[in-house]
């Protein structure tokens, strides 16, 4: 008969204290709590690989920054992952890949890379003079804005 784990409250997560070796307390289900030697405590969901069949670690982040109840609800999405056959871990990295090349997509980059394109069609001067007056007129707000995120009325 499998044992039974009773949920971790607020309470003994504060008053868990560090131990000469980092050690784990369970929740249920997979999530754990790992205090380290040196007092920090940080969140791990322990689970099968969908189609290797290996255990793997996903961090949700550092207690008191992230919540149990928080830690309980990103559990809980990671096991509606899991029973998709879609691995957390994969589907995290997937995820903050996109973001941050949707957020490196800025105008600045798109700019510089039209004008490489643009370089070859027209004059020097021309090119110059081009990227002078983005450079004085829109650079100045509008560099860094991810180029998805930019409307019509914002410019």
């Amino acid at each position: 008969m499998a044992r039974l784990t009773t949920p971790l409250t607020d309470k003994q997560i504060k008053q868990a204290k560090p131990k000469e070796k980092e050690y784990n307390l369970a929740d249920g289900n997979g999530l754990q709590l790992r205090i380290k030697p040196n007092s920090s405590k940080f969140w791990l969901f322990n689970y099968y690989r969908p189609y290797t069949k290996k255990r793997a670690n996903l961090g949700f982040g550092i207690y008191p920054d992230v919540s149990l109840a928080r830690a309980k609800e990103l559990r809980t999405e990671a096991r509606e992952l899991l029973a998709k056959d879609i691995d957390p871990k994969e589907h995290k990295d997937n995820y903050s890949c996109q973001q941050k090349a949707a957020h490196e997509n800025t105008l600045k980059f798109v700019t510089d890379s039209w004008l490489e394109v643009k370089k070859s069609q027209v004059s020097e001067d021309h090119a110059n003079d081009i990227y002078r007056s983005f450079e004085l007129h829109i650079f100045p707000k509008l560099d860094s804005y991810p180029i998805h995120k930019l409307k019509a009325s914002l410019v």
